[in-house]
């Protein structure tokens, strides 16, 4: 340990009430605390305790039961997710850059924040409302490749679709969306050079007059329509993608259905969404793959644990 105003060695001058060790510089007296290395920056909170919290955020329990099951308060539980959010988010742009494809498959998740449209006032803040995840996920590899949160309109789905071209390769891949009218237009202004699209179209049967169910309507027949290039017919499917959305009401909470855990902030949502797709990519292993979807693409080498999320 060196002073910091003398530039001379300082000798240890015991420990604090933490355990840390003290120097003391011998010329001019001022004592010193040895620097510790802080993953989560300016916060206390111990890293054991910040995985085990991560990992109960990303098996799906609620920010209020953890706090019950762990003892630290909910504000700091919401504090450390926006910050491994971002975290995620940087791991995220650096990591799925330039993938090789083949198949790649493009839907859109319903959620909302603060209040459902429907309930929305003129005063309330933009981001309020009804909001979209849209996902794009290789077939092969079950690599989520580029996710976007927003309305589903056609300014996000052009956001998205972008990131998807930087996130895919230059050669030529096959990609499948469902019937949303937004697609066309900006997959033809930004991915025309390198992909075989086309839209799996579902009919749904009208539903008996005076029934309500939460249950989507009964699907009748698809329709395969080619939008662009020569996309093969057999895999012109959004059966991944559409499993992948079950994946992600099953594990983080605030997507659950029918109940009232639900993203009052914007940003928490969009934290979330980065740690569940970071954790997706490169710490579960998927089933059927039997490696993690980022080994299984060649981005990876190893599980990761979420310590290495947040590193």
């Amino acid at each position: 340990m060196t002073c910091h105003s003398c530039r001379i060695q300082c000798q240890k001058h015991g420990k604090d009430r933490k355990g840390s060790q003290r120097f003391k510089c011998q010329q001019c007296s001022k004592t010193f605390l040895e620097p510790r290395d802080r993953p989560l920056d300016n916060m206390y909170l111990p890293m054991a305790k910040a995985e085990m919290i991560l990992g109960m955020l990303v098996e799906g329990c609620s920010v209020r039961s953890i706090e019950r099951l762990t003892g630290t308060h909910r504000d700091t539980i919401l504090r450390l997710l926006v910050k491994a959010g971002e975290r995620c988010e940087k791991l995220l742009g650096e990591k799925i850059r330039n993938v090789p494809c083949k198949d790649v498959e493009l839907d859109e998740i319903w959620s909302w924040v603060f209040c459902k449209e429907r309930a929305k006032r003129a005063d309330h803040d933009p981001s309020f409302g009804d909001n979209y995840c849209f996902v794009a996920i290789e077939r092969n590899t079950k690599l989520v490749l580029n996710f976007a949160l927003g309305k589903r309109d056609q300014a996000t789905t052009n956001v998205f679709i972008e990131g998807l071209r930087q996130a895919t390769a230059r050669s030529p891949y096959q990609l499948t969306a469902d019937g949303f009218t937004t697609y066309p237009q900006a997959i033809e202004n930004t991915l025309s050079d390198r992909v075989d699209f086309a839209q799996l179209i579902k009919v749904y049967r009208a539903s008996p007059e005076g029934e309500r169910k939460y249950s989507p309507a009964e699907v009748i027949a698809t329709d395969r329509v080619p939008i662009i290039g020569n996309p093969d017919p057999k895999r012109i499917c959004t059966s991944i993608v559409e499993r992948q959305n079950l994946t992600m009401r099953m594990q983080m909470r605030r997507l659950t259905r029918l109940t009232n855990a639900f993203s009052k902030k914007w940003e928490n949502l969009w934290a979330a969404l980065c740690l569940h797709f970071a954790w997706y990519n490169f710490c579960r292993v998927h089933k059927s793959l039997r490696v993690t979807p980022a080994m299984q693409s060649g981005i990876a080498d190893h599980v990761w644990s979420v310590q290495e999320l947040l590193a």
